[in-house]
């Protein structure tokens, strides 16, 4: 029986130990260096901890084999791993460590200065001083503490946007990811042979889905260069030269590659698979993919960090037409999707409603925050007989005529922009209550452009730069509104409140 991912990987490095299994700028690791400095990092853990289960732990550092080895190392200690971006601002940071109270901050030396301004009370551990030294601790002491883990158990906790300034931290168990990755390998054939070109960065969920496949399977993760997402054409060349076969990106750069005709001028034969998930993949630039790559399988993926790790997939077989959207298809595997109108009754085809997700993906539900768990983890309604949770996302779909669900767009003001989930409320709370530049603003999006708009109420205009300034000190970049727009009085509703209803139309007319 698996409880969880070291079970896997353990079989996996028996099977394949001289195999690569992470390459990066700085060379490649085997899976058996791989396993035995993961345990190192473990026993380190252990030490330090005084044999602590089940307790975060943080990674600080940039995205590289060592963050691989952080994340393996961990999940040895019996410890949920919580990968921090350094890219977020530094107050964003500390917001996050002093809600989640980490039992301790594993980091590298470049970028441990920055995490120390922050970490006073935090234990910290640089991983290039983990070395081969005698830690103290017996290494059974791992397998023992193995032995009273469950499938259960907290795997890892990811970090998603918060209406009330503090980051939600989604846990996910052990449990819920041998389904989605079982019918996902079956189904795709992914195997000791898949090459995974990774671009996500080590804070979504998609690369904590790229580290199983790599150790249930056996396959090698290319860590290719974030900072190539600016270089799309470079970016395809990296693939190009590694021989990567399977990628699972955000559109976002698909996009920037088929608007550049780059697929026409790089040619990857050696693509076999591409999915895509995290925000709408426009159908013009989907098809130019499909037009250059005829020999490559395509798969849409839909699902929150809530759901682990997808709940809805579409493998694209048929034609669309430019102007058409792509399907989120068909629940995954062991997945139950509900769609409810507002009377939390099922829709007929075609009758837009909320997509619920009912099944063993549901994550465990928001860490250190009850009150905000139990109000999208509820009893299904459909359901009077005996406790069942469901997840109520928030999206807006409906099911066509080919039997296909399709994704609306949202109830609420939380967004996917960029592949990160945005609570659009954060930040407005920010410019608001951290800030206060201005009494009231209502931030939008607009989904053609795929710019996050601010309407602020203002007698005087304010710079966008001043906004900019500002809101850089708080969010990562991708959190940022591209356009500020000044309204003597912002429009309200029947109840006071700021019509973001009618603020979205004048955008997205």
């Amino acid at each position: 029986m698996y409880k969880s991912i070291i079970d896997y990987f353990e079989e996996t490095v028996s099977r394949f130990p001289d195999k690569t299994a992470i390459v990066d700028s700085e060379g490649t690791i085997r899976f058996s260096v791989l396993a035995k400095n993961a345990r190192n990092v473990a026993l380190n853990i252990l030490k330090a901890t005084g044999n602590r289960r089940n307790c975060p732990i943080a990674v600080y550092m940039k995205k590289s084999k060592n963050t691989v080895i952080a994340d393996m190392g961990i999940s040895y200690s019996g410890n949920p791993y919580m990968n921090l971006d350094i890219k977020t601002p530094i107050d964003r940071i500390k917001a996050i460590l002093e809600h989640v109270q980490p039992s301790m901050i594993i980091t590298d030396q470049e970028s441990s200065e920055k995490i120390l301004q922050v970490s006073d009370r935090f234990r910290v551990m640089s991983i290039e001083n983990i070395s081969d030294n005698d830690t103290g601790v017996d290494v059974n002491v791992i397998y023992e503490g193995l032995l009273h883990q469950i499938d259960t158990d907290p795997s890892c906790i990811i970090n998603t946007s918060g209406s009330t300034g503090i980051p939600k931290g989604v846990i996910l168990n052990h449990k819920s990811f041998f389904d989605f990755l079982q019918w996902t390998t079956e189904t795709f054939d992914l195997n000791s042979s898949t090459n995974i070109g990774s671009l996500s960065p080590s804070v979504f969920d998609i690369f904590v889905y790229e580290i199983w496949l790599m150790s249930v399977k056996g396959a090698t993760i290319t860590l290719l260069d974030e900072n190539m997402a600016m270089f799309p054409a470079k970016l395809l060349e990296q693939m190009k030269t590694a021989e990567v076969n399977f990628i699972f990106w955000v559109p976002s750069i698909m996009v920037n590659i088929a608007n550049m005709d780059l697929l026409s001028k790089i040619s990857l034969e050696d693509l076999k698979l591409v999915w895509f998930a995290g925000e709408v993949f426009p159908t013009k630039q989907f098809n130019y993919w499909r037009r250059m790559l005829p020999w490559t399988k395509f798969a849409n993926f839909y699902g929150p960090i809530e759901i682990t790790l997808d709940c809805t997939y579409y493998i694209i077989e048929r034609e669309f037409q430019d102007s058409e959207p792509l399907p989120i298809g068909f629940p995954c595997k062991n997945t139950d999707i509900l769609i409810l109108n507002e009377h939390d009754m099922p829709c007929g085809r075609k009758e837009e409603g909320e997509l619920c997700v009912r099944g063993t993906s549901l994550a465990m539900g928001y860490y250190k925050n009850p009150e905000k768990t139990s109000s999208v983890f509820v009893q299904n309604p459909l359901n009077n007989d005996y406790p069942e949770l469901i997840y109520r996302t928030g999206d807006i779909v409906y099911v066509n005529d080919h039997g296909e669900i399709v994704f609306k767009g949202r109830k609420d003001s939380l967004i996917k922009h960029m592949g990160y989930r945005i609570e659009l409320g954060e930040i407005e709370h920010a410019v608001i209550n951290k800030i206060g530049i201005v009494e009231y603003c209502c931030v939008v999006y607009n989904r053609q452009k795929k710019e996050i708009t601010m309407f602020y109420e203002s007698d005087e205009e304010i710079s966008s730069g001043e906004f900019r300034k500002a809101l850089m000190n708080l969010f990562p970049k991708y959190m940022i509104p591209t356009k500020y727009i000044k309204k003597d009085i912002l429009p309200r509703n029947t109840n006071g409140k700021i019509d973001r209803n009618k603020l979205n139309e004048e955008v997205n007319s």
